[in-house]
């Protein structure tokens, strides 16, 4: 699996650089013989990926059926590998379209069915989102003659589009009608999203157009509008956009359907379009991608003294693969911006914050600068993650109070890595607060005004003290005590002590166990138990000898008992 996982990650950056250099050489390119020849280059190479892609899908497909409990891995590396699958063939259609080599192949069939299923396969990728997503053909059904593999892409391409730029309960629509010859298909698609700047429609069909994407924080290579106008443009239509700042955008494609639109070669007289076959163009939306969240709302677990981790990233793939990589040594939670992160922060007890910069909502940045300046929570270490480099947003970082920064792409052990030396360096602090402890120092030593931090942890020890034998008194009811809800609490505790609320209350119970013990060596271990707040000796007597290595009746036995 380790292997399958690295070959789609070479594949994926040797596909970025592919596209990378082929933006930088299409745009030098000065005359029209030398983006042709590009244009072959980038053909072959992309079969070339291709086969390999293939290998990879084979083999995620074969170590799905040898070992099953990794089901989450493999649908995240059939997720990938789809949507690798679908940019090539994107380079693909498009480096065949400057080199004038796509033809067309149109069938007869019911044309508005086509429209009306074709548009269904996309259904799944829109809902996710929560929008509204209506499909309507006037007339049902009717009959012309289309290049189904053309119009795929092109449904395919203005639907995806109106799902990226839009948000959450929004709407998204596609209506198929035909002219009063019924000659004519002409599709609507249009979305309720932020529109498109007047100075952006002048060149929104141009190759390589960045668009809005990044602020919609969803993925973009600038080929998508310029080959659906190229494809719209080989079935002898048209395609226009109608655009309003703040309300929405609608395309508009008018496509002929009757066959004498076409030439003899473009005909295929034998064959009809068929409905049973999966549409290609969309097959990556019909994985679900497994959901990441449940962790986020599990419920505490009392005894899980795990480290406590908060992952904030808005990429799902990415956070799925983190979380995989931590769930085995840390306890995790999940955020996907910044807001979700602040409501898990105050709700969830925690010891570490790993966080994107860019991220809709709430980014890094403000994420890190929001819990530093809260004094129950500024104690907590942040790890940022970035795909920036440059000097300043580093130092950007480190001014808002980051404690670490990772620039991506980073090797995930190099997250690990990070993250381990930070939770180690709280447990050395554990480990030489028990030591000065255990030893105490002669009186002269001992300095006259206390710390804030020992004042606070010997508060917290009064009131276990207390209720020793309070079997009910647990960390919400010392949280209420010492003024404070049991989050912050916790983040207090941990940050002195290495320990949770609840493990603080049970070392108390059991020190105090032994001590009375070694006054009173013939009490019996049930007495003991419910002298230190356990009302069940034999959850005593485990916690007992897993914090001194043996059984109360042994440590018991061995003490002096008096003649």
């Amino acid at each position: 699996m380790n292997t399958s996982l690295l070959l789609i990650v070479t594949i994926s950056i040797l596909l970025t650089l592919l596209l990378v250099i082929g933006r930088v050489v299409y745009l030098q390119s000065k005359s029209v013989r030398q983006r042709l020849r590009m244009s072959a280059v980038f053909t072959n190479i992309t079969h070339e990926l291709l086969t390999p892609l293939t290998v990879i899908s084979a083999s995620v497909d074969k170590l799905r059926d040898e070992e099953p409990q990794y089901g989450r891995d493999y649908d995240l590396m059939q997720i990938n590998i789809q949507r690798m699958v679908r940019l090539l063939q994107q380079i693909l259609e498009t480096s065949k379209s400057q080199a004038g080599e796509l033809k067309l192949l149109v069938a007869q069939g019911d044309v508005m069915r086509y429209v009306r299923e074709t548009a269904q396969y996309i259904e799944p990728l829109i809902t996710k989102k929560k929008m509204k997503f209506t499909i309507e053909c006037h007339p049902e059904s009717m009959m012309g003659w289309i290049d189904t593999d053309k119009l795929d892409k092109i449904i395919y391409n203005l639907l995806s589009n109106a799902a990226k730029y839009s948000h959450e309960n929004g709407e998204v629509s596609i209506k198929a009608v035909t002219n009063k010859n019924y000659d004519h298909l002409i599709i609507y698609v249009s979305d309720t999203g932020d529109g498109i700047p007047k100075e952006k429609m002048k060149n929104l069909f141009r190759r390589f157009q960045d668009g809005e994407y990044r602020q919609h924080k969803a993925i973009g290579t600038g080929l998508g509008l310029a080959l659906t106008q190229d494809l719209v443009f080989l079935h002898r239509g048209t395609i226009s956009c109608e655009s309003e700042e703040g309300k929405g955008t609608t395309f508009i494609i008018d496509l002929p359907i009757k066959k004498e639109a076409f030439t003899p070669d473009q005909i295929y007289e034998d064959h009809q379009i068929t409905f049973d076959s999966s549409k290609n163009p969309i097959i990556d939306f019909k994985a679900e991608v497994p959901d990441v969240n449940y962790d986020a709302s599990d419920t505490d677990n009392a005894e899980d003294d795990r480290y406590k981790l908060l992952l904030v990233e808005d990429n799902v793939e990415l956070l799925m693969l983190m979380r995989q990589l931590l769930m085995s040594q840390y306890r995790v939670y999940i955020a996907k911006n910044g807001r979700e992160a602040l409501d898990i922060i105050h709700q969830k007890e925690l010891d570490l914050i790993v966080s994107d910069v860019m991220m809709p909502e709430m980014g890094g940045y403000e994420l890190t600068k929001e819990v530093k300046d809260d004094p129950a929570y500024n104690h907590l270490p942040i790890i940022l993650l970035t795909a920036r480099t440059q000097e300043e947003d580093e130092h950007k970082a480190l001014l808002v109070g980051a404690d670490e920064y990772l620039h991506k792409p980073f090797r995930l052990k190099d997250l690990k890595l990070r993250i381990d030396n930070i939770i180690e360096n709280r447990k050395r602090v554990k480990a030489d607060l028990e030591r000065s402890e255990s030893e105490e120092a002669p009186e002269q030593e001992k300095p006259n005004t206390p710390t804030p931090e020992e004042l606070f942890l010997s508060k917290a020890r009064q009131y276990v003290f207390d209720h020793l034998e309070d079997e009910e008194y647990d960390r919400e009811s010392l949280a209420a005590d010492m003024g404070s809800s049991s989050s912050t609490l916790y983040n207090k505790l941990r940050a002195i002590t290495g320990k949770n609320v609840s493990t603080f209350i049970k070392d108390i119970r059991m020190q105090e166990a032994k001590r009375i013990a070694i006054e009173n060596p013939d009490i019996r271990v049930s007495d003991l138990a419910y002298r230190v707040g356990f009302r069940d000796p034999r959850y005593f007597s485990t916690c007992f000898k897993k914090q001194f290595g043996m059984q109360p009746s042994e440590f018991l036995d061995s003490l002096p008992h008096a003649l």
